[in-house]
């Protein structure tokens, strides 16, 4: 298979499919421009081997048609003064137009087609709607990682029609590097952390996980279904009833094939889900009638600090507590902090998941880890063990 590095670009126009669905304010202003500049290495590098770049992507949830708020010409003079040249708009992904300017695209130019999904075709994986796109280039590349998990026209369909001339980006390179390195032969330790609200997002990850690691650490609002499966009192804390039995199921697992499940020992608790509420300390299994554990305590975050800094490889996908409040985010701060020092010491630490990425940069330390990963639902179907899509359709 070509890779971005073999390929030869010179005189070819690239259709890059990119993830820019970025955050803009009402005055349509780009609040967070860290996609965009993830993007930046690949189309640099297609531009300096002789190339020209055509971009696509989506931008928010537009309702099948053209809807101003979600125009990507609000991202033009951006990514213009980004790339240090001026970026062409096609006023339509399709079409007469955006084949014009395609056609007349020379060496070292870059364009940007209007929003994919003002275009119904887009979710549904158009045959003839891919064609259209890929009528406008010589080669594919599929550098959003985001929406690799969606068999769309512009991250799956496209592929078919090139193919000798597809390949990934420098980001879903980066990416699918860092995950294999997890999934087919992590060092030992490996300690798998998972927090979060829910047990039901996470079923098919610890699944797979138990055939892979040494640890694994529970924290954040799905402790309490493990909790109360295991016969504790949990008080008002959030729980999934539908779950008892599969949180049993996971506990067994864990001891036949000798893997450490660590569930916290004590928690942060309040009499409401407010900042300011009343806190207390307790033992996660003797919460009182009228409370909830908002976030992991003392001892357990000790425990768990010892288990991750001697870990050789570690993933963390949740949080340990509600974390956006200043009084319940010392659990989800001291993991964060704990990662950080094992990274230091040698180990290779892989962040993903949205709260788990937030939260690394909410404390500043995405610096002090190996990877942070830039697609939350990608990322944890891949490390379900589940083909995506778009993955897919550049690898076979």
């Amino acid at each position: 298979m070509e890779t971005i590095n073999s390929y030869n670009f010179a005189e070819k126009r690239a259709i890059v499919r990119v993830d820019f669905n970025v955050p803009i304010n009402e005055n349509y202003e780009i609040t967070d421009d860290t996609r965009i500049r993830a993007a930046l290495p690949t189309v640099r590098k297609i531009l300096n081997s002789g190339g020209s770049v055509i971009l696509m992507s989506h931008l928010g949830r537009p309702k099948d048609e053209y809807e101003e708020k979600f125009s990507l010409k609000h991202i033009v003079s951006h990514l213009s003064g980004l790339l240090e040249l001026d970026v062409k708009f096609a006023e339509d992904c399709i079409g007469e137009q955006a084949l014009n300017l395609a056609q007349g695209m020379k060496p070292g130019e870059v364009m940007l087609l209007e929003n994919l999904r003002f275009h119904k075709e887009e979710k549904k994986g158009d045959e003839a709607f891919a064609k259209q796109l890929a009528g406008l280039a010589d080669v594919y590349v599929n550098d959003a990682f985001g929406t690799a998990h969606r068999p769309h026209a512009s991250t799956t369909i496209v592929a078919n029609f090139f193919p000798k001339d597809k390949m990934f980006g420098y980001l879903i390179g980066k990416e699918l590097h860092h995950m294999d390195k997890i999934l087919e032969a992590p060092q030992k330790p490996f300690t798998a952390i998972m927090g979060g609200a829910k047990v039901s997002d996470k079923i098919p990850i610890i699944e797979n996980l138990l055939n892979r690691v040494d640890n694994i650490i529970i924290g954040g609002g799905m402790t309490y279904t493990f909790i109360k499966a295991t016969g504790g009192k949990i008080g008002t804390s959030l729980v999934e009833e539908d779950m008892l039995d599969v949180a049993l199921e996971i506990v067994e697992k864990a001891k036949k094939k000798n893997i450490s499940l660590y569930i916290p020992e004590d928690n942060v608790i309040a009499d409401q889900f407010d900042n300011d509420a009343r806190i207390d300390t307790c033992r996660s299994d003797e919460i009182p009638d009228n409370k909830m554990g908002l976030d992991i305590g003392e001892k357990t975050i000790k425990k768990f600090k010892e288990v991750i800094e001697q870990s050789k490889t570690i993933l963390w996908n949740g949080p340990m507590g509600v974390f956006e409040m200043s009084n319940f985010q010392n659990g989800t701060k001291s993991i964060a902090e704990a990662i950080a020092n094992a990274t230091e010491k040698g180990a290779f630490s892989l962040i993903g998941g949205g709260d788990s990425v937030a939260a690394i940069n909410k404390y500043n330390l995405a610096n002090k880890v190996s990877y942070v990963s830039t697609g939350g639902g990608a990322m944890l179907e891949y490390m379900e063990g589940k083909g995506l899509p778009g993955i897919k359709a550049i690898r076979e």
